[in-house]
């Protein structure tokens, strides 16, 4: 791009959008209904800009404060079916030992449910009849597994409730809030479906799933006759099912041919499934109980946008819907089911609504072997797509997928003039069992080709500039970018990776505790540790550091418990030692990821300024960022 059509495409694009607008804290998020309908509560940042709980009164403006987190702000609560108890979850500085936080509305007392040095928290299950218990899963006694403890919600009081032989790695509880099913791991990577009839009697195996299938249980229907399970047996894409647990015999619910079941809507008390989701290029539900079919359309005609319904009262009268769109915030709104009306709570991010953002269009080509391989493209606004400067954004996992909808990310990186292409690439989970198998011990292989089909395409559209291509993910996607500057160093103009495993042999070896069980599936996925050492360094970039060319830009969280410090530190240490362009940043309180908005801020803020170096694009200086742990060397 010369420095005349720079200037062009700078003025032809809608103001720079500041970092703080984009990457800061919510103003506020994830409203969530009170049993009673009374209250609702909702995510906000205090004076300190530290993400708190807030209380509002359902019909007036009382909002106040309910937490005070000192340094990391909440992320995940929700109510009890006590309606004057909260349950929030919280880690470390991002060392993901969640601790179980209870906060009394009316007192504002904050208690400490789980407060174990080194042991991690779930919750598996709280109940409206027992509405001052909570069921969680704790690696107290083992760090490898997580048995299930029962706390009482009044006093604090933690009881043994259900041993874990060591391969169970998710519970499930009946109607009458007893543990009656289970999901393990098994040895050769799959998963079996346990069951116990009564509590006194040995779990006994209902399926299994090889190590090419996925499937767990759901829950139970409030008779505890049916015990619905998602699974993909007999079938490409994981179906919805009802076994009947006195005939066996599985009845299906929902499916689709080519996608996985997403989310399922569910009665608040009778616990009949009502509605169930698939994450096609946009989120497609499927109604099962007529009695919310008016609700849905009602809910769909409010404002453009996918829509989920996040919370209700136990009456089933009140929703709170959220709407999302990919070129503007998080609307939320209260639904009500008797006059079907609903009024605007608020946006997310109010600062979003007025500004002129990028819009994310599903796309889809055919990979070298002819996979048809889907993914989104975001072009500038203001910009033909024509030759620009592009960043191929990578999603971690690898065994997830991007969806539809706004990105920080995605907005940032299109306002500074990129063209920005996200690849659902084969391993990525919703398209079916065959898709998600033929990524298997694919990594920096036919994995790595889905993506770079996906450069070629953009350039033989006319869309990319073949010389300003950038590779940039998180995760998976850190890993990713690793590869394309090692094995096909020749693409990318420059690379950014934040918390990337760059050798699958040290990552494997250092991984949490509590994944022992998943091992066998990463096994049989990636690569046996045991007896293919040799092969997992062949798809590790750490030892193809003499091959890069292209600058490089690495973000790392000191606590990641599952990539850690060291998997980018030693690529770090190799790149200078080779005299390899490298720049490295490292936060001191973050894990996998940066939850603090002053880290965010800081990072993206660095990204930013080397982006625009290699590819051309505009940025933000980066200014006086306070509060900040970054190290950057």
């Amino acid at each position: 791009m010369t420095t005349a059509t720079a200037s062009q495409s700078a003025t032809q694009l809608p103001p720079l959008i500041p970092r703080e607008t984009l990457f800061g804290n919510p103003e506020r998020t994830r409203p969530q209904l009170s049993p009673d309908g009374k209250y609702f509560a909702y995510i906000a940042p205090d004076e300190k800009n530290v993400l708190q709980v807030w209380l509002r009164t359902v019909g007036q403006e009382d909002d106040r404060k309910l937490t005070d987190d000192q340094k990391r702000g909440i992320r995940m609560y929700f109510w009890t079916y006590n309606a004057d108890q909260l349950i929030y979850l919280q880690d470390s500085d991002g060392d993901e030992n969640f601790h179980l936080y209870l906060v009394n509305i009316q007192s504002n007392i904050v208690r400490d449910l789980t407060p174990f040095q080194g042991v991690k928290a779930q919750v598996v299950e709280i109940d409206p009849e027992l509405p001052d218990k909570v069921l969680v899963g704790l690696n107290l006694n083992n760090q490898q597994k997580f048995d299930v403890y029962c706390i009482d919600l009044n006093n604090g009081a933690v009881e043994f409730d259900t041993d874990n032989p060591g391969n169970i790695i998710s519970w499930t509880a009946d109607a009458k809030f007893q543990i009656r099913a289970a999901t393990a791991a098994t040895p050769d990577g799959g998963y079996e479906l346990l069951f116990r009839k009564t509590l006194d009697v040995p779990w006994e195996t209902l399926r299994h799933w090889g190590p090419d299938e996925q499937g767990g249980a759901v829950g139970f229907s409030a008779d505890n006759q049916t015990l619905y399970v998602i699974g993909s047996h007999d079938a490409n894409a994981q179906r919805l099912l009802a076994l009947d647990l006195a005939s066996r015999e599985e009845t299906i619910i929902a499916e689709d041919e080519q996608y996985d079941v997403g989310g399922i809507l569910t009665h608040p008390t009778t616990r009949v499934i009502q509605a169930v989701s698939f994450d096609k290029d946009k989120v497609e539900w499927q109604i099962l109980d007529e009695s919310i079919a008016a609700d849905f359309e009602a809910i769909a005609q409010v404002r453009d946008g996918e829509f989920g319904v996040t919370s209700r009262d136990l009456a089933d009268k009140n929703w709170l819907v959220a709407y999302t769109t990919d070129d503007g915030p998080v609307y939320y709104y209260a639904y009500n089911r008797e006059s079907k009306s609903s009024t605007l709570l608020f946006s997310n991010q109010p600062k979003l609504e007025e500004l002129s953002l990028a819009s994310m269009e599903p796309v889809s080509y055919e990979a070298r072997d002819g996979l048809t391989i889907h993914g989104y493209l975001t072009i500038p606004v203001g910009l033909e797509p024509r030759n620009l400067p592009t960043v191929l954004l990578v999603h971690g996992g690898p065994w997830a997928r991007d969806t539809w909808g706004y990105s920080p990310i995605v907005q940032w990186l299109a306002n500074r003039g990129y063209a920005v292409l996200q690849v659902n690439f084969r391993g990525s989970t919703g398209y079916g069992k065959a898709f998600l198998n033929a990524g298997n011990r694919q990594w920096a292989a036919t994995m790595h080709d889905d993506l770079i089909d996906g450069v070629n395409w953009l350039v033989k559209q006319g869309i990319a500039d073949p010389e300003k291509i950038a590779i940039m993910g998180g995760s998976y996607g850190g890993y990713a970018t690793l590869v394309g500057l090692t094995y096909t160093p020749d693409v990318f103009a420059a690379g950014v990776d934040i918390v990337g495993p760059s050798n699958l042999v040290t990552l494997m070896k250092s991984i949490p505790p509590y994944w022992a069980p998943l091992l066998a599936n990463m096994y049989h996925r990636v690569g046996n540790l045991e007896t293919e050492e040799e092969f997992l360094k062949s798809r590790s970039p750490l030892f193809f550091v003499d091959r890069i060319q292209k600058p490089l830009l690495i973000g790392q969280g000191a606590n990641d418990p599952r990539v850690k410090q060291a998997e980018s530190e030693q690529i770090v240490e190799a790149m200078k030692k080779a005299g390899k362009p490298v720049e490295y940043a490292l936060y001191t309180d973050e894990g996998h990821g940066f939850a603090r908005p002053e880290n965010r801020l800081h990072f993206f803020a660095i990204a930013e300024e080397f982006l625009a170096k290699y590819l051309g694009g505009r940025f933000e200086p980066i200014g006086d960022i306070q509060g900040h742990s970054g190290i950057v060397s």
